[in-house]
Formats: structure tokens, sequence, C-alpha cells
């Protein structure tokens, strides 16, 4: 059986059905977008050498890359590369700034997999609120030709206080599938925290972006019968992506990557004051390519 995987949406949400014309003609004027707001909680757990947790609410946007201008287009207080209270900056992810976003993406899996991911690409992520902006991880959805069946995700990581970034690519077919579940299992390559050293692996499982996205992460000591250092779990529930929707996300997010910053300093402060031990950056010069 194939390890790839197919999104599902449901009918007879009980909607009052149109004629069939006149559904043509609205979907014509109005297609339905891909795109959307997922809203929910993360936690976050530190199991050695002290046991430390967290969880806070959180709203991000899971962008179609081929639906940008569709979705900030007369949008007073969204913009695309424009400052605005939350604006979508190219320079703020993958790759060269001059290149579009698609493209770059497409070529770091091309990169590492020796082939280009044929259909769209949807992006998990933060925009830059305010006029700052912070990702801890952006993930980047990419799907065969259907637009159903993913292919591959990518995850762009961003350290903490360095902002250097790094992207794992994860094959569908690569990883471990229990139902809808997506794992895989790997190295650790790049320096997130002072607070983690290098020599951990990771195990993640995703569940595909439906009315439901779930992402779980461990962070594994090495060797044998090891156990957990540290685990995340973002848990969110899919919102449409329309004006009341951004709406609410100015409202009850005004300051959603400036906040995200402020947490993991305060936490990293409860982390030192309890003497966990702070690992210097293995290079601090330059991040993996």
């Amino acid at each position: 059986m194939s390890a790839r995987t197919t999104t599902e949406t449901g009918a007879g949400d009980g909607r009052p059905q149109r004629h069939p014309h006149e559904q043509g003609r609205h979907a014509a004027a109005q297609p339905v977008l891909e795109s959307a707001i997922y809203e929910g909680t993360v936690l976050h757990r530190r199991h050695s050498p002290h046991a430390h947790a967290f969880r806070y609410g959180m709203a991000m946007l899971f962008l179609d890359l081929g639906e940008l201008d569709r979705i900030f287009e007369g949008r007073w207080f969204w913009s695309i590369d424009r400052r605005n209270l939350a604006e979508f900056r190219r320079g703020d992810f993958l790759g060269d700034p001059s290149t579009p976003l698609e493209a770059a993406v497409r070529a770091r899996v091309a990169e590492t997999i020796g082939r280009v991911p044929e259909g769209p690409i949807r992006l998990l992520t933060h925009l830059r609120y305010f006029g700052h902006s912070f990702n801890p991880v952006s993930f980047y959805y990419c799907y065969e030709a259907d637009g159903r069946s993913l292919d591959v995700v990518v995850a762009e990581i961003t350290n903490t206080p360095w902002k250097q970034r790094h992207a794992y690519v994860l094959p569908v077919a690569e990883a471990e599938q229990h139902a809808a579940a997506l794992t895989w299992r790997f190295e650790k390559r790049f320096h997130v925290s002072p607070f983690m050293a290098m020599q951990h692996d990771y195990a993640w499982r995703l569940l595909p972006p439906g009315e439901t996205l779930c992402i779980h992460m461990d962070v594994l000591h090495r060797g044998p019968g090891c156990g957990r250092a540290f685990d995340a779990t973002l848990t969110l529930q899919r919102k449409p992506i329309d004006a009341s929707g951004l709406a609410r996300v100015l409202w009850r997010y005004p300051l959603m990557t400036t906040r995200i910053v402020a947490a993991i300093h305060w936490q990293a402060l409860r982390l030192w004051l309890r003497g966990n031990p702070v690992h210097d950056h293995p290079d601090k010069k330059a991040a993996p390519p």
C-alpha cells in the first residue's frame, strides 16, 4: 500500500443546495480557497534534566502559495511585501528573496530527493505582525498534481537567538504510516536552542491538514532506551480565511510573533534559573546548508 495520503473533504454540510447552473455561476465568481486559518494551542514539555511544561493559544495561517493575491486583495490591514499590521514578506521565508517562494520550495525539494513536487504548495506559518517576524517552524505541504495527495513536507526551522534557518525535507513515501498519521525519524542536524544539545534524534508525527491539524515533535536522547528529552504538540482547528477570520486573528493575537519571542525568552530564563545546562552553538559562523 502506498504511503502517500489524501486529504478528504466531507459533503452534506446542511447548506441550501443551488440549481446546478446557479452553482456553476457562483463557483466561477467565487472559487473556493484551499487556504485557511488554523487556531488552537501549542504544548511544550521538557523531560530532562528538569521537567518543565507550558501551553499557550495561537493562530497560524495555512496559505496556498498560488492564492496569495486572492487572500489579501482588498484587505486594509493585510498586505504582501508592503508594511502593514499583518504582512506576508517574501524575505521571511525559504531561499533567495528574489526567487518566488513556490519556486524556492520546489528547488529545495529537488535538491534533496532528486525530483520536483508537481502539485500546489501550502504553507503553515506566522506572518509578520506590526513589523515583527519570527517563526520557530514553518511547514510547507507539497501536494501531488491532484492537489489532494500529500507528497512531501518541508519543515523550515528558525533558531533562537541566532535567527538562522534550516529546512528538513520529509518525503511522504519515507514516512511510517498508521491510519492517517505520518511519522518520520531522523537525526537532528541544526542547533535550535542554547538549552538543547545537538546529540539528539527526532520523531515527528503529522496528521495532514483537514478540519483538524496536529503535529507532534519528539526530541530523543541518542542511543537505545534513552527516552525523550523534549516534545511539542500543535493542535489546531480549521477556520475560514475570510474577513471575519482575519479580523479575529488581529483582535485575539495582535502581537503573535512578539509574544512567541517573549515566551521563548521567559521560558529560557526559567530554565536557566533551574540550573539547566547551556550549550554553545557548534558553529557560530554559519548554519548548515
